[in-house]
């Protein structure tokens, strides 16, 4: 069963999404979908214990040999986001229960956890396949079932945010499939490894700098890098409350990935010269710098958030674009944080729209008195956000900080320093309006009920979230060494 695991790791949750339909009854498939959920976690878990100690594991569908043969390829840095995804995958789902509750009628819940599995097992795929269309195939199962999933809101927005968001999506799997064709005439091969050990010898021709730039561009309509950011916002803001947190916590995080795959492990980090990596830095601060400055007037605080995200990958990609193992592992290390610090955020603003139907600003207003362990939630994730020392946030920023010093890049480091002055100024906003300012009257009229705290079915998920940002911040070996393992591997110094 060992030699499996691979395999087993998107099996589970593509075979699981089924039988929840099978099943239909909201808790019954529910259940299920956690318990499918765990065992990916658990997959994954022992899928990095392998790795650390093994080395790269490299899985033959049907017994056919790479490159003829699809094979599954895990190595540091896959098994770091698999990790990543299966994990908060499975946090959500816990809280989607008793989230989804005053989102989505109850003859659609069962559907809800087919879609999501559905999505989790394409990111799981994308992450675990070393074939370069496979990628694809996954991108394709994930993202129909995130159109599907954000098309649930009550809010009539969330259909036309759904079918904006599937456009889009459309544009950039097309660039990237169209990158993939261009490679595939290049080599002839499929095989991400294969593809890296023949590109060498056509590097330098145009068709290779063209499939570049295709993925590039389709990769980052994915990830949202200003200025192909737009279709996050709204996504964000009108999808479910638990859809969106898993969305800002893993799906960003795998296209990421699959930005750092294709630059570092496909065409080499030395790939384009030092044009790449300037591009790269440049893109990142103007996405930090823009969207943390539309973030401070947002009136909605799902959308304040959401820009957040535009904000922190931007972060990502400035330390991808530093181009050094250390600036690699800034980024590698944000991955991992900001999947704890934005899951614990919308799970916060899913405890707030179960209550109260909103995440309008006016409606936070002296908040953290009827809901005071949502509102703790909310201070220390955003905190997190920050990057203030004892929590994650800070460990990463650190070390791109670190990173950008250490390449005579001083200006770089002030400006990241800067930015995150700029977040510090809209999560005080937030806390201010939660602890000091004068609540609605209309929120707690004699018509309406008292507002309470959320139900146990959120506060445990959002609090496993919680105290990860501030354990991970204090206790941080498992996320610097499987970072350091990977960046070393990915600049050539490791296995």
């Amino acid at each position: 069963m060992l030699d499996h695991l691979p395999i087993l790791q998107v099996i589970v949750p593509l075979l699981a999404a089924p039988a929840c339909l099978l099943l239909n009854k909201p808790r019954i498939s529910w259940l299920f979908a956690c318990f499918a959920a765990v065992i990916s976690l658990l997959i994954s878990a022992a899928l990095l214990n392998q790795v650390q100690h093994s080395g790269v594991i490299s899985y033959m569908l049907g017994g056919w040999e790479a490159p003829w043969g699809i094979e599954y390829r895990i190595d540091l840095l896959s098994a770091y986001v698999l990790l990543i995804v299966s994990a908060i995958g499975t946090i959500v789902l816990l809280a989607a229960n008793t989230g989804i509750r005053n989102e989505i009628d109850e003859d659609k819940q069962s559907l809800f956890y087919v879609l999501y599995l559905l999505c989790m097992a394409g990111l799981l795929g994308i992450v675990a396949t070393g074939d370069i269309f496979n990628v694809f195939v996954f991108l394709e199962i994930s993202s129909l079932a995130t159109y599907a999933l954000v098309a649930f809101g009550r809010d009539r927005r969330a259909l036309l945010t759904a079918y904006q968001y599937l456009i889009v999506g459309t544009i950039g799997a097309t660039f990237l499939l169209m990158g993939i064709g261009l490679l595939y005439s290049l080599t002839g091969t499929l095989n991400m490894q294969d593809i890296a050990n023949r590109l060498p010898l056509v590097s330098e021709t145009s068709t290779a700098y063209t499939a570049f730039v295709f993925m590039i561009v389709g990769v980052a309509l994915k990830l949202a890098l200003f200025p192909l950011h737009l279709w996050l916002p709204n996504t964000y803001t009108y999808a479910p409350s638990i859809v969106t947190a898993f969305l800002a916590a893993t799906a960003t995080k795998v296209a990421i990935y699959l930005l750092i795959r294709l630059h570092f492990s496909i065409f080499g980090d030395d790939f384009g010269g030092g044009v790449i990596q300037t591009v790269f830095i440049a893109l990142g601060l103007l996405s930090v710098f823009v969207a943390s400055t539309v973030a401070i007037k947002q009136p909605n605080i799902k959308r304040l958030f959401a820009y957040s995200s535009v904000a922190q990958i931007g972060y990502m990609i400035i330390g991808i674009g530093i181009g050094t193992s250390l600036g690699l592992q800034g980024t590698l290390l944000h991955l991992f944080n900001h999947a704890l610090m934005k899951g614990a955020l919308f799970l916060a603003l899913a405890a707030v729209v179960y209550r109260i139907g909103s995440t309008d600003r006016a409606c936070f207003n002296g908040l953290a008195k009827h809901m005071p362990w949502t509102m703790a939630a909310v201070v220390i994730a955003g905190l997190s956000l920050i990057g203030v020392p004892l929590t994650v946030g800070f460990i990463s920023k650190w070390y791109l900080v670190l990173a950008s010093l250490q390449s005579g890049l001083w200006p770089v480091a002030l400006l990241i320093v800067i930015g995150s002055l700029l977040a510090v100024y809209y999560v005080w906003t937030l806390v201010e309006s939660a602890y000091f300012g004068k609540a609605d009257p209309s929120l707690n009229s004699a018509s309406s009920p008292p507002i309470k705290e959320a139900p146990l079915g959120l506060l445990i998920p959002l609090w496993i979230l919680v105290l990860a940002n501030v354990y991970f911040g204090i206790d941080t070996r498992l996320p610097l060494e499987a970072s350091a393992q990977a960046a070393n591997m990915l600049m050539g110094a490791g296995q």
